[in-house]
């Protein structure tokens, strides 16, 4: 596994993990943001990441997308 911001710009990836305290894990949830799916990585500049997540699009910090293991 690798954290998302590994990811390159256009690349769909398998969310496997989330990691963290519950709180920022049910935040993510909130977002569209789950284990098992997938997501499209529009824009990633030095580690925040634009993702396309479901019909929508999130933008992460660093720090939040570092949880986020593919």
């Amino acid at each position: 596994m690798m954290p998302i911001t590994m990811a390159d710009p256009g690349e769909s990836v398998l969310v496997k993990r989330i990691a963290g305290k519950d709180e920022t894990r049910h935040h993510l949830n909130e977002l569209g943001l789950m284990e098992g799916d997938t997501v499209t990585v529009i824009q990633n500049n030095g580690g925040n990441v634009i993702l396309q997540v479901k019909s929508g699009r999130i933008a992460l910090d660093q720090k939040m997308a570092m949880r986020i293991q593919v």
